[in-house]
């Protein structure tokens, strides 16, 4: 999921490095708080390592002498963790902590100033070592004086401090993860504007995505809406090559039709027949691209506020004028108020094909009924005809699915069901109470 998705990549690089950067800083700030316990163990060995040196004097055979001893409970007490020592080529003192160990000389000592190193103690365990090499008498020996104490109370007061960190720096690691979590969607918030924006210009190839409120994503816009335009400039030459194909065509077919009555008046009536079959299935092809090309056209485009009582009585009409509608009884029960939000040439488009297979398989008569509600409208086609089985309506709404695939030149069933998709509407088949076949068409209905 994280490697498909933007806002989790962003949420997780910001995450991690927030952590790379929190455990960088915890090793810092750990380092620097065990540099400021050794400084300030560094000022008290010092401290300690001058009142020593105050109280320095050589025997007569240059042995060091302490006096007064400094009087440090731990000093008293053997292993006790802080230890002192002086020497010289003639002898050492040391104190009572040593009990009868020697803290370990260095290679070389220093003179000028005061020294600290780390090194293994007197009862195997590590100890700061404060050295420095002094001269009490003018000419007389030199004396190394040495304090040492054992490092783990350092060590355990580092680590405490670090645990106490680490579990300071997780709880801020969680707040800015949430802070960058929530950097990320406000930085995101714009692209999903811009994916209803493409949800819009999905379904109509007309709109296109406004202006980007940010510079940075009006690049994208910018070459979304030229995809777009040039998509369209496309299917728009797409849909007039077509029809001029399609319109092309009807001369030629009206010519090889004049041919086929031609052959019929001189007995070749199974050429003709054949003629008429082959103009019948061509002339199909050529309506149902016409459709097509015009449910493109409409598709996406809303608007519009039909009167649907009128369009259906146009329809009507022109029907009841053909051979087959002369003899047909038409049923309009469409209350004069209902309106449409589709055009009207639409509208007149996808009842037509329907209103044209009822007349042409109805037995007596056809009805057109309409209802709507607050946000839907539903016309119904029905007549008296045949009907069709439950189990072809699939393949009638297929495409090129047709009531009789014998007969008839109109559009199919599958072309009225994409030009009512393309003005947001849907296509429903059922049988009729008449007895035939209810088509019906819905717009908003649920």
């Amino acid at each position: 999921m994280i490697a498909r998705s933007l806002h989790w990549r962003l949420l997780a690089a910001a995450a991690a490095a927030i952590l790379v950067a929190l455990c960088v800083a915890w090793w810092f700030m750990t380092f620097l708080f065990e540099r400021h316990l050794e400084r300030r163990l560094e000022d008290e060995l010092t401290r300690d390592g001058l009142r020593l040196v105050a109280a320095l004097t050589l025997a007569p055979d240059g042995s060091p002498l302490i006096d007064p001893v400094p009087m440090d409970p731990r000093l008293q007490t053997p292993a006790g963790g802080y230890y002192w020592q002086a020497s010289t080529r003639a002898g050492a003192v040391r104190s009572r902590s040593l009990w009868d160990a020697d803290l370990p000389r260095p290679a070389r000592a220093p003179a000028d100033d005061w020294t600290l190193r780390h090194a293994d103690g007197p009862f195997d365990e590590p100890v700061s070592l404060l050295e420095r090499e002094v001269a009490p008498d003018a000419g007389g020996p030199k004396v190394l004086i040495q304090l040492a104490q054992d490092r783990a109370p350092l060590t355990a007061a580092r680590d405490e401090f670090g645990r106490e960190l680490a579990l300071f720096l997780l709880a801020l690691w969680l707040v800015l993860s949430a802070a960058a979590w929530l950097q990320v969607r406000l930085g995101l918030h714009p692209l999903r504007r811009i994916r209803g924006d493409l949800d819009a210009l999905r379904a109509n190839a007309r709109a296109r995505l406004p202006e980007a409120r940010l510079r940075e994503i009006q690049p994208l816009t910018e070459a979304i809406n030229s995809l777009a335009d040039a998509r369209e400039r496309d299917l728009e030459l797409a849909r007039h090559r077509a029809a001029d194909l399609a319109h092309g065509l009807k001369t030629p077919l009206s010519a090889i039709a004049a041919q086929s009555r031609r052959a019929r008046e001189t007995g070749a009536a199974q050429a003709a027949d054949g003629l008429d079959r082959a103009v019948a299935a061509i002339r199909r092809t050529i309506d149902a691209e016409l459709a097509h090309a015009r449910a493109a056209t409409i598709r996406g485009a809303r608007g519009g506020d039909t009167d649907v009582r009128g369009v259906v009585e146009r329809l009507v009409t022109v029907i009841e004028h053909t051979d087959r509608g002369g003899l047909l009884a038409f049923t309009v029960d469409v209350p004069a108020s209902l309106r449409l939000g589709v055009q009207a040439e639409d509208l007149s488009e996808i009842l037509g094909a329907v209103l044209e297979n009822a007349a042409r398989h109805a037995r007596r008569q056809v009805r057109i009924g309409g209802t709507a509600g607050p946000q839907w409208t539903v016309i119904a086609v029905e007549d008296d005809g045949p009907g069709f089985a439950a189990d072809r309506i699939d393949d009638m709404l297929a495409r090129g699915g047709r009531l009789d695939e014998s007969s008839g030149t109109g559009l199919g069933l599958s072309i009225a069901r994409e030009l009512v998709e393309a003005t947001g509407g849907r296509l429903v088949l059922a049988a009729s109470p008449l007895g035939g076949a209810l088509v019906r068409f819905e717009w908003g209905a649920t």
